[in-house]
């Protein structure tokens, strides 16, 4: 990543606002994206308090609203699905939320991997995935943006904000799959994969670290979005066990739940 994307990466890279609500008597602590709040956006990135939480039966309780709550069945793909294609009678195997319904909240159950959370800003349309590595690898943000352009949004307009998730310092791979990352067939990647091909201190590592938000970074302003239009959690999930949830560390199957609103 060369000099202006760092800086701008790093800039990005901000402390969000830290909140709480009660639900049956139970502080449930959450996070705001300055960016999202600042647009009038209706969200929250929840803390380790939320896993427990049936998001059908409660979440309109802690989002304050009476809308429809929209979940999916995650599976680490890139598959986006419409909220017009949620019902009670079925499961939608997917890993993104793009609402084309008035009065949806778009739910994400994430740990160590990113809730991004996406809405443009004048025709107030909104989406939440769930990317990780293997996200990235299947471009599942390129999918997210061009289901937003196939209903009319232009990508100038599209805000982004990455929520709590793993920092590159605590996700450490094997050279095998940190290879086969920058080898994945995602464009995006491509030039960086040259970049470290031609650097011999990776062959001194056992482990290479692995900074998933930095590339989400990149796959967006390769897809032409203004780097003013994203904000980045400083927050780790692995490294805050008061706060958040982790499989890297605990190696289970806990999460918390981010949500956004239309």
């Amino acid at each position: 990543m060369n000099y202006y994307l760092t800086q701008n990466y790093l800039k990005s890279r901000i402390k969000f606002q830290k909140n709480f609500t009660f639900l049956n008597d139970i502080k449930i602590n959450y996070y705001l994206s300055p960016l999202l709040k600042r647009n009038n956006f209706i969200h929250a990135f929840f803390t380790k308090e939320s896993s427990k939480i049936d998001i059908n039966s409660h979440g309109e309780k802690l989002i304050k609203n009476m809308h429809n709550n929209c979940v999916l069945k995650q599976i680490h793909s890139n598959n986006i699905a419409f909220t017009s294609e949620l019902n009670s009678q079925s499961i939608v195997n997917a890993d993104g939320l793009i609402c084309d319904n008035k009065n949806q909240n778009l739910w994400i159950y994430t740990a160590d991997c990113m809730p991004i959370l996406f809405a443009d800003k004048y025709q107030r349309r909104i989406a939440a995935i769930h990317c990780g590595r293997k996200g990235l690898e299947k471009n599942i943000i390129t999918n997210a943006i061009k289901s937003f352009e196939i209903m009319g949004s232009s990508r100038k307009d599209i805000l982004v904000s990455i929520g709590p998730s793993i920092s590159g310092n605590n996700y450490l791979l094997d050279k095998k799959t940190f290879y086969n990352f920058f080898s994945a067939n995602n464009g995006s990647l491509s030039k960086e994969n040259e970049k470290i091909k031609e650097s011999n201190n990776l062959n001194d590592y056992e482990s290479i670290p692995l900074d998933i938000k930095k590339y989400a970074f990149l796959q967006l302003l390769m897809e032409n979005l203004d780097p003013n239009n994203i904000d980045i959690s400083n927050k780790c999930t692995y490294s805050l066990p008061n706060e958040f949830h982790s499989w890297r560390r605990s190696k289970n199957d806990k999460r918390q739940w981010s949500v956004i609103c239309s």
